[in-house]
C-alpha cells in the first residue's frame, strides 16, 4: 500500500494531556446497595407473580376479574420497571 506524502508544513500533534490524566478513577467503590437490588428483583418477580396468578386465577378473584386485560399491563410494567433498574446495578 503506497504511503501517504509528508509536507514540510505537516507536524504530527503533540498530546498535551499527562498519563495522569488518563489513569482510570473509580466512582463507586461500594457497588450497588443491597435494598436497590432487593426493590429490583422483587418488581420483576412481582411481576411475574401477578400474570402467573392472573393466568392461573384471574376470574375467581374479583378484583383481577374487574381489571380484565389490564392485568397484563400491570404484570409487564412490573417486570419491565424491575428490568430497566438493572441499568443502575453496579
Amino acid at each position: 500500500m503506497p504511503k501517504a506524502k509528508i509536507t514540510q508544513g505537516s507536524a504530527v500533534p503533540q498530546s498535551t494531556t499527562s498519563a495522569a490524566n488518563r489513569t482510570p478513577v473509580k466512582i463507586n467503590s461500594e457497588g450497588t446497595p443491597k435494598w436497590y437490588i432487593v426493590i429490583m428483583l422483587g418488581l420483576m418477580i412481582l411481576g411475574l407473580a401477578w400474570i402467573v396468578v392472573n393466568y392461573l386465577a384471574g376470574e375467581s378473584i374479583p378484583f383481577m376479574a374487574e381489571l380484565g386485560a389490564w392485568n397484563y399491563g400491570i404484570g409487564f410494567g412490573l417486570a419491565i420497571i424491575g428490568l430497566m433498574m438493572t441499568m443502575g446495578w453496579r
